[in-house]
């Protein structure tokens, strides 16, 4: 029998491939240290990118490290650059950089977005707090109590005091009635009219501000359905807010206040004085220092102010009077009273007749 012989084209296919395997191994592991080398630099390129993003993250998110002693408040003024904001914040503790501040603020076109004002900070913050703050326009507000029954040179004491302008150009603008003249014609100026409210002021308000201000929220006040009551008694608003200004001053007592009205209201339909010592303390104080006691004297000034010389209302209003006491001059309780005297508690006792006054007076005051 002849031996099988393998067939030369099968060999030199199969050698064929052997080498290309071989040769494709050997290129692998020729190349291999460069291959690592690649995938290394990627590898600590992005840990790198990595690290730096949360270190970035932890740094515009991480408040200053030292806490305030008090609160702090600063001014942002308009046009202030970037950078002068940047450093303000730094300088005062507020964020950790300025120079992070203002990389974050540019990056994300945040610049021409934040608001000029004054900012109140009561702790540290982190440079995305701050910046938010800032854009928001999160400015801070210094609260004004005008409390009623002052008149108009209290409130321009009051408003002096807490900063809020110069007496003289306080004056000027409370002098001149010229803002309400379409409200009322007779003004000499606007007592009555600057209304008693809380007020949120800014740090940027002048006096003119202020005043507008006051003025504007008396006009949202006099509503439609109050000048509709004003028409319907027959009462211009100059003599309902004078009206109310007794009122105010007369009593603190909200449940009195419709009462005190309904006197007021019987003397004058009447025609009886009104007899009302907060108007002759109005008139004293227009020529002198009020010294805190109704003199006989003072009772008998010639004063268009002075009820108990002067039949009818006073010329204006004795005092800036709140809304209750605008209400109750709108709406009277309906009572036959005529008097009432003060049992110095706060609280009046009310009577129909002079005789019963005479004796509440006997009792409360005598």
């Amino acid at each position: 029998m002849k031996q099988a012989v393998p067939h030369a084209g099968r060999q030199t296919g199969m050698d064929a491939a052997q080498s290309a395997a071989f040769e494709a191994r050997r290129r692998f592991f020729a190349y291999r240290p460069r291959w690592f080398a690649l995938v290394w630099m990627a590898t600590a390129t992005a840990l790198a990118a990595a690290a730096g993003l949360l270190w970035l993250v932890d740094a515009l998110n991480r408040p200053h490290p030292h806490p305030f002693q008090e609160e702090i408040l600063i001014e942002i003024p308009p046009g202030a650059s970037l950078g002068q904001i940047a450093h303000e914040l730094e300088a005062q503790g507020v964020v950790r950089s300025a120079r992070l501040f203002r990389w974050y603020s540019a990056a994300f076109s945040l610049s021409t977005r934040l608001q000029a004002g004054e900012y109140l900070f009561d702790r540290p913050m982190s440079l995305v707090e701050a910046t938010e703050k800032l854009r928001r326009g999160d400015i801070h507000y210094h609260k004004l109590v005008i409390r009623e029954g002052l008149d108009l040179d209290e409130i321009l004491q009051h408003l002096t005091s807490h900063g809020w302008g110069s007496p003289d150009r306080l004056a000027e603008l409370a002098r001149d009635p010229s803002p309400i003249v379409g409200l009322d014609p007779l003004a000499q100026d606007l007592e009555g009219y600057l209304f008693p409210d809380t007020y949120h002021l800014t740090s940027g308000m002048n006096e003119l501000h202020v005043i507008s201000l006051m003025l504007e929220r008396f006009r949202s006040s006099w509503t439609k359905d109050r000048r509709r009551r004003a028409q319907e008694l027959g009462m211009s608003l100059r003599q309902v807010l004078t009206l109310a200004s007794l009122i105010e001053k007369e009593t603190a007592l909200a449940s009195e206040r419709p009462l005190v009205s309904s006197v007021f209201h019987n003397r004058l339909r009447r025609n009886i004085k009104l007899a009302c010592d907060p108007t002759v303390i109005y008139a004293v104080k227009r020529v002198k220092p009020f010294d805190g006691i109704i003199h006989r004297s003072d009772l008998q000034m010639d004063s268009p102010y002075n009820t108990y010389l002067y039949p009818g209302l006073p010329p204006g209003p004795i005092c800036n009077a709140g809304l209750q006491s605008i209400d109750a001059a709108l709406y009277p309780a309906d009572t036959d009273y005529l008097y009432f005297v003060s049992r110095n508690d706060g609280s009046h006792v009310f009577s129909r007749s002079y005789r019963e006054h005479a004796r509440a007076v006997q009792e409360f005051q005598r």
